[in-house]
C-alpha cells in the first residue's frame, strides 16, 4: 500500500504546473470514465456534460429544486397555444477570450447565434446525439439580435427543462468551422478552456467576464478547475483521502465499506476529515418485464406481483448499498422528482403473499413451475443474486444471466431479454420522461419502451399529459399512470437512487442535484484547511 501511495504521489507531483498556483482557489476533481470532447453537442455522458456545463450556457438553467431558471435568456414568452416560445435575451453576455484565435471571440452572443446552434444540431453532418432534443420542434428562428423564436410541433410543457441540457448551449459558428471544437472550445461559461493533455489532465480557467453574479458578487469564485483522468476508482478514492482532490462522487465497492457505515454514513475516522452529502436522484433501478414472452411463466400477472412482494428492498439496500437509496415501494417515477407522489402505492415486502401467488399459479400448472431467466450485468449481480435467494425459498427458480454492460444495454434497448435489469436516470426534470417508457407508440428499438407495455388507458392519460401545462392537473395524470404500471406489475422497482458527495472540509457552496449536476460557479475553496 505504501509502494502505490508512492506512485501516485510522485504521478501527481510531475503532472503539476511549475508555476507557483497554491495561491489560487484551483478545483480538483478526478474523471474516472475519461471524456472524448468538449462539443455540447456531443455531451452525451456525465462525464461530458459536467465538464461542458462549465464551459457553455444554453437559453435557461435549472436551480437546485429543478426549477427552470433564465440564462443568456433574460425571460420568456409562451403562447396561447403552448406552440411558441419567444425568448428575449441578456444583453451582457460575451463569448471567450482566446489567445489562441484571432477569430471573432470576445464579442456578444445574438440570437443568431442560438439559431446556428440549433440548426448544427440538426445537421446530418455533425451526427450529434442530441438531436432527438428537437424532435418536436417545428421550426426556430433569430427575430432580431435579441428575441429567438421556438416553434412546437405539438405543446410539450417539459420542453423548458429540455432546454437546460447542454446539448441546447450556444457556441459560436466562427469558431466551430475553423478550429477542432471538440478539443478547443469557446463558449460563455464562468469558465474557460485552458489546457487538455489527453488521458492525464484538463485544466480550465476563470471567466473573469462572465455574466451572472450572486449576492453581488461576480461568479465564479473559483480560479480555475483542475480534472485528473485516474482510470482506478481505488486510486481515485487514495487521492482524494491524501487530500489531491477536493471532490468524490458516488460510492464503488473497492472502498463502499472503507468510507461509509452498513447506515451509510461517514465511518468514524473521517467524521473530522470530509464531508459527505445525500441527496435524492432522478434514477430508478428495476426489473423490466418482456410483455410479449409467451414461454417464460414472467407473462402470469401472479408471478410478476410475487417476485415483487417476494424480497425485502429495505434490506437489500442496508447489506449490499450501505442504505444508499431508498426502497422503491411507490411508483417508476423517483423521489426527487416534482411528480413523485407517495399515495402511488407500490409492493411493500410480504413474504406470505409471494409465496401464496407462486403456490397458486403451480396448482394451475399441476405443480410444475420453470424457471424465470434474470439478465444483469456484473455490476449488479448482488442485488439479482439476492432476489433469486428470496424468490427461491418461496418456490420461484430464478436464473441469472450475466452479459457484459455493452451487450446487456443493447439486449436491453432492443427487447431482446424476457426478464432484465435496468435503470433510467432523467434526461430532462418531468415525471414525462419516465412514463414515456411505456407509451405503446415507443415500443423499441425506436424508442425507450423496452417492456413494450401496451395498455389503452394508459396512453389516453399519457396524451392527455402531452396538452396539460397546469402541473398539479399534469402531475395527477402521471399518478393514474403510475398506478397502472403496478397494478400491471410490468416492472419490479428496486430504489431510487440517491447522489452521494464528497467534498474536503475546505470546500464551500457545493450544492447537490437531484439530476446529478455539477455546478462550480459558486464554490469557494479556503485555501487553508479549517
Amino acid at each position: 500500500m505504501r509502494y502505490l501511495l508512492l506512485v501516485f504521489i510522485v504521478f501527481f507531483i510531475s503532472c503539476s504546473e511549475t508555476k507557483d498556483i497554491s495561491h489560487l482557489q484551483i478545483f480538483k476533481y478526478n474523471e474516472i470514465s475519461g471524456i472524448n470532447s468538449l462539443d455540447p453537442a456531443f455531451a452525451k455522458d456525465l462525464a461530458s456534460v459536467w465538464a461542458t456545463s462549465q464551459l457553455f450556457n444554453g437559453l435557461v438553467q435549472l436551480d437546485s429544486n429543478l426549477i427552470v431558471q433564465p440564462s443568456i435568456a433574460k425571460s420568456w414568452t409562451i403562447s396561447s397555444d403552448k406552440l411558441e416560445y419567444e425568448f428575449l435575451l441578456k444583453d451582457n453576455v460575451f463569448f471567450h477570450n482566446s489567445e489562441k484565435s484571432n477569430l471573432d471571440v470576445g464579442r456578444k452572443v445574438s440570437a443568431y447565434d442560438f439559431e446556428y446552434s440549433f440548426s448544427r444540431l440538426l445537421d446530418d453532418n455533425i451526427a450529434s446525439p442530441g438531436r432527438w432534443v428537437m424532435s418536436n420542434v417545428k421550426g426556430f428562428n433569430a427575430i432580431n439580435d435579441s428575441v429567438f423564436l421556438i416553434k412546437l410541433k405539438s405543446p410539450f410543457p417539459a420542453f423548458l427543462g429540455l432546454l437546460t441540457m447542454q446539448y441546447c448551449s450556444v457556441v459560436p459558428k466562427e469558431i466551430v468551422e475553423a478550429t477542432d471544437f471538440h478539443s478547443n472550445p469557446i463558449g460563455t461559461g464562468p469558465f474557460k478552456f485552458q489546457l487538455w493533455q489527453k488521458g492525464e489532465k484538463l485544466i480550465f480557467r476563470k471567466n473573469t467576464n462572465y455574466f451572472e453574479s450572486h449576492n453581488g458578487e461576480k461568479l465564479p469564485f473559483l480560479d480555475g478547475i483542475s480534472i485528473s483522468f485516474l482510470r482506478d476508482k481505488q486510486a481515485a478514492f487514495l487521492q482524494f483521502i491524501l487530500g489531491n482532490l477536493d471532490f468524490l462522487s458516488g460510492i464503488d465497492a473497492s472502498y463502499k465499506d472503507e468510507i461509509l457505515t452498513k447506515d451509510g454514513s461517514l465511518n468514524e475516522k473521517y467524521i473530522n476529515k470530509i464531508n459527505l452529502s445525500k441527496q435524492n436522484y432522478l434514477n430508478t433501478e428495476y426489473l423490466g418485464f418482456y410483455s410479449k414472452d409467451t414461454l417464460s411463466p414472467i407473462k402470469n400477472l401472479k408471478i410478476r406481483q410475487a417476485i415483487n412482494y417476494g424480497f425485502d428492498r429495505q434490506k437489500m439496500l442496508k447489506f449490499l448499498r450501505n442504505n444508499i437509496g431508498s426502497p422503491a415501494v411507490n411508483g417508476f417515477i423517483p423521489k426527487g422528482m416534482p411528480s413523485f407522489s407517495e399515495n402511488v402505492i407500490g409492493f411493500n415486502y410480504d413474504n406470505e403473499k409471494s409465496k401464496q401467488l407462486i403456490s397458486e399459479v403451480k396448482e394451475m400448472n399441476n405443480g410444475i413451475l420453470d424457471p424465470v431467466v434474470l439478465s444483469t450485468n456484473a455490476s449488479y449481480l448482488d442485488l439479482c443474486e439476492y432476489i433469486q435467494n428470496e424468490l427461491g425459498k418461496n418456490g420461484l427458480e430464478i436464473e441469472i444471466n450475466v452479459n457484459p454492460p455493452s451487450t446487456h444495454r443493447q439486449m436491453v434497448a432492443t427487447s431482446k431479454l424476457s426478464f432484465f435489469r435496468a435503470s433510467w436516470i432523467a434526461d430532462y426534470p418531468d415525471g414525462e420522461n419516465y412514463l414515456s417508457l411505456f407509451y405503446s407508440k415507443n415500443h423499441s428499438p425506436n424508442g425507450p419502451n423496452y417492456t413494450h407495455f401496451n395498455n389503452k388507458d394508459f396512453d389516453r392519460l399519457y396524451e392527455l399529459s402531452l396538452s396539460e401545462t397546469i402541473d398539479s392537473t399534469r402531475f395527477n395524470y402521471y399518478n393514474q399512470m403510475d398506478r397502472i404500471i403496478i397494478e400491471n406489475a410490468q416492472i419490479v422497482p428496486l430504489y431510487y437512487d440517491n447522489v452521494l458527495r464528497f467534498t474536503q472540509k475546505n470546500i464551500n457552496g457545493l450544492s447537490n442535484y437531484p439530476n446529478n449536476m455539477l455546478n462550480l460557479k459558486r464554490v469557494k475553496k479556503l485555501l487553508v484547511n479549517p
